[in-house]
């Protein structure tokens, strides 16, 4: 794949072998702008633990101070009462049955996140090879599986970012867009990294923070020092 021109400069602006400071990293993504949109700012953590042992597993979610930036559209699983919770909520669609088999026999993927209530994780959990890989399949630990719906459609409507560790033990999630003012950027990297502090596995042992980059959509990782 050919590199454009703008693209080569910005990898210029960058030195591999230095970690920024927050701050300066963020000032630097603003100046290596590139696209014609606007970027989505990801953050990526190499992690001092291993995934393949149940207790060093790390998988949770957070409301980002400043949002996402994304209107993120939410299905609701649910019957009665709780299903008029979640229609006065703001939930984008609402249903059970009706959704299941919607999911299941047109491949119908128009929503960034599922919420259910425990009741209906049943039936839900036989979509687990449709919604599994795409990373949609509700969990209690996400607070996707809840009884609370008020809560759980408002705060990702607010910005909630779920994160995992994958495979490689590294953590990927978006902290906003390049066209957010620089302190808010900043606040969301922060609150981020002490989340993922908060919920460090008691069996992880020597460096927890390996590597930290910070990206936009279109531009170069640039590494960043993380201060404890």
């Amino acid at each position: 794949m050919k590199l454009g021109k703008r693209v080569i400069e910005n990898r210029k602006l960058v030195d591999p072998t230095k970690s920024y400071e927050i701050p300066e990293a963020v000032a630097l993504l603003k100046e290596m702008k590139s696209a014609n949109f606007d970027e989505t700012v990801e953050l990526h953590l190499r992690l001092g633990v291993d995934g393949r042992h149940a207790d060093q597993q790390i998988r949770g979610a957070m409301v980002l101070p400043n949002g996402t930036g994304k209107d993120r559209k939410v299905l609701v699983i649910a019957k009665g009462e709780k299903a008029t919770e979640a229609e006065n909520a703001g939930a984008d669609f609402v249903g059970a049955e009706d959704m299941i088999e919607k999911i299941q026999k047109e491949q119908w993927f128009d929503y960034d996140v599922i919420v259910a209530t425990p009741d209906m994780m049943g039936m839900l959990g036989r979509l687990g090879r449709l919604l599994g890989p795409k990373g949609l399949m509700p969990n209690p630990k996400s607070g996707t599986v809840t009884m609370d719906l008020e809560k759980a459609v408002a705060e990702i409507k607010a910005g909630k970012v779920e994160y995992r560790l994958d495979k490689s033990n590294m953590i990927h999630v978006s902290v906003g867009k390049l066209s957010f003012e620089n302190e808010k950027l900043e606040q969301n990297i922060h609150s981020f990294l002490d989340e993922i502090q908060r919920v460090k596995p008691a069996a992880a042992k020597g460096t927890y923070f390996r590597n930290i980059s910070l990206s936009s959509t279109m531009g170069p990782g640039i590494k960043i020092q993380r201060s404890i």
